[in-house]
């Protein structure tokens, strides 16, 4: 019998990561990124210190090695090659496990980002043909992806989940088309012995990676001279984290990874000495993926530290009668506001409509064209990466400053124009709330399989079946957490979700076992089967728990109780599940990763309301 389990100091730490990933939060970040903004232009408006501050020189030499930067271009060449190795960690995860990896889900991101790269550029250069400023048509083509995913979190529509990833999708793609105008477009003088220097570099971090290696500190010393080796070709050196970002390895993790890393725990369990804790904290390490593992710890500075930094060390504008006189009688500062706010709103929405009209697979609830216009004006938030090219395209500092104004005008008009556009979205087109995010048949206790008590405050419903994931995760999770809790305060429900026809046989042998009163016995022996669930081995665990086997065969022979489990499956048909369990508690729908620590914070909110 298994003894029962008591809250440790597992979950004081877990509480300490929750606390931590709540500052993981787009808005905060968008908010921080604000703050930074604001100091800047004061710094930048109380005196002379601000430019002398930036254009402090700070490096180091070793022999004959020197490297020495001013702190801005610290920030602009080494830190964002940060931020710009996370975008490509999105990129990599969103082509091999993510959003982009299904063709029909990727066309609408993809021409909605093409559309958002060619049109502002077009109307800039429109805007400021024959003036010297008209090469700086690159500053009107990126989307600042940290700014437009907080704002969006605020203003967007509450019921449209889809909307995120869309935006996030096609900000990815559109910062690998800024990247590579960058790259082809803002690099003066090319240093060929350094450029292949970079390559041979990059061909080395993706033959260890395909060699296995998983510890990071050859990835960290080959990155950073692969920066270096950037950095001196001429090219921008932010290029290099997105290079770097693409060649590491991303993977959903298997069951054989999982079963690899149980056992060694469990053999640690049985003899805890030193050197079998490191086995255990290495097999860890190597289930998690590098791109996951990093994609984890990076936004939390990123997102607070390198990216703030950025916005001190170029937000700072001077604003005073001349320079606003200035601005507003620029071409240039138009070309920018214009082409970021009017060209991403016009191409996105373009694209996205053509799309939308010729590719039934790419329509998905939540992603209408009243939303998709809303993003389009939300994209207009350039400012990082507007802000980089601006320093990169323009040489006159008069320029640089009204091409800065221009960026922080349209970021601020992005916004009041996208709040507009959903608002107006949300009263005459609005959205009904995604299916499968409330439960739609209730709870019967004459009708469903459940334990505890049918009158409790707290019902948890889930549909699965008994999938390897179910019997060796999703079940521990649920029985750990109903041995913690108060019995009279809950009821959980299992409910059928059939998706293949591996699937259907244990849940037919669930509700033949259910017509002789033993669901939850069946259940169990199913659970604790050590192996593969077969024929055989489905009709071994009845015989073992004492089914009458004649009555048992027969009935899953006439599928007695198909029409139960293919009810059932129609509550949840439009879920995407992936495999794993629906859970609903309180008839709402809990999404994400599922472990005992999350199940009884959500059951203790649930029990104090």
């Amino acid at each position: 019998m298994k003894k029962k389990i008591k809250e440790n100091d597992v979950d004081g730490y877990l509480r300490v990561r929750s606390r931590r990933s709540l500052w993981v939060n787009e808005t905060y970040a968008a908010a921080a990124l604000v703050i930074a903004t604001a100091i800047a232009l004061l710094w930048a408006n109380l005196g002379s210190g601000y430019e002398h501050f930036w254009h402090t020189e700070a490096g180091f030499s070793l022999g004959s090695f020197d490297l020495n930067l001013t702190l801005h271009e610290w920030v602009d060449e080494f830190l964002m090659a940060f931020f710009f190795f996370m975008v490509g960690l999105d990129v990599k995860r969103e082509l091999v496990i993510g959003e982009l990896r299904l063709p029909g889900r990727a066309l609408l991101p993809v021409f909605a980002a093409l559309g958002g790269l060619i049109v502002p550029a077009v109307i800039f250069v429109l805007l400021t043909s024959g003036t010297s400023a008209s090469s700086a048509w690159g500053t009107v083509i990126s989307t600042d992806t940290a700014f437009a995913l907080g704002l969006l979190a605020l203003i967007g529509p509450r019921n449209a989940p889809r909307l995120r990833l869309f935006l996030l999708a096609l900000a990815v793609i559109d910062d690998i088309g800024a990247l590579t105008v960058i790259g082809v477009f803002y690099t003066d003088e090319l240093n060929v012995r350094a450029l292949a220097a970079a390559a041979i570099l990059l061909l080395s971090i993706w033959v260890i990676q395909r060699a296995g290696v998983w510890h990071m500190f050859p990835y960290v010393v080959l990155s950073l001279l692969t920066w270096y080796a950037v950095y001196s070709s001429g090219v921008h050196a932010t290029l290099a984290g997105v290079l770097i970002a693409l060649l590491l390895p991303v993977r959903v993790i298997s069951r054989k990874d999982l079963e690899s890393a149980h056992e060694i725990y469990h053999l640690f369990s049985q003899a805890p000495t030193p050197g079998a804790a490191q086995t255990v904290r290495e097999s860890m390490v190597y289930l998690i993926p590098m791109n996951q593992r990093l994609s984890d710890v990076l936004p939390l500075y990123v997102n607070y530290l390198i990216v703030p930094l950025f916005a001190l060390a170029n937000a700072g504008v001077i604003i005073s009668g001349d320079t606003l006189a200035a601005a507003a009688s620029s071409t240039l500062t138009w070309g920018v506001v214009v082409g970021l706010v009017g060209g991403k709103l016009l191409g996105i929405t373009a694209a996205s409509a053509l799309v939308l009209r010729f590719i039934p697979s790419s329509r998905l609830p939540g992603l209408d064209l009243p939303r998709i216009a809303g993003i389009g004006a939300l994209s207009g938030m350039g400012f990082t990466i507007s802000l980089l090219v601006t320093g990169l395209a323009l040489d006159d500092e008069g320029q640089q400053a009204q091409a800065r104004m221009g960026v922080l005008g349209a970021s601020l008009l992005a916004v009041i124009v996208a709040a507009v556009i959903f608002r107006l979205g949300d009263r005459f087109r609005p959205l009904s709330e995604p299916k499968g995010e409330t439960l739609v048949r209730p709870v019967d206790p004459q009708y469903d399989h459940f334990v505890g008590n049918p009158n409790a405050k707290v019902s948890l419903v889930h549909y699965t079946a008994m999938t390897h994931g179910y019997r060796t995760r999703m079940e521990e999770t649920l029985r750990e957490a109903y041995d913690l809790v108060d019995r009279e305060q809950i009821s959980i429900v299992y409910r059928h979700h059939v998706e293949n026809s591996d699937e259907l046989l244990p849940a037919l042998a669930l509700e033949a076992a259910h017509r002789q009163n033993k669901f939850f016995e069946m259940h169990a022996a199913l659970v604790n089967f050590p192996g593969d669930l077969g024929e055989e081995e489905i009709y071994e665990q009845a015989r073992k728990i004492g089914l009458n086997m004649e009555e048992f065969e027969a009935s899953i022979m006439r599928a007695d109780d198909m029409v139960r489990i293919q009810d059932d499956n129609l509550d949840v048909e439009e879920i995407e599940s992936e495999g794993e369990s629906i859970v609903y508690l309180n008839g709402r729908r809990v999404e994400g990763p599922m472990n005992r620590w999350r199940l009884m914070e959500e059951y203790n909110r649930l029990v104090k309301e």
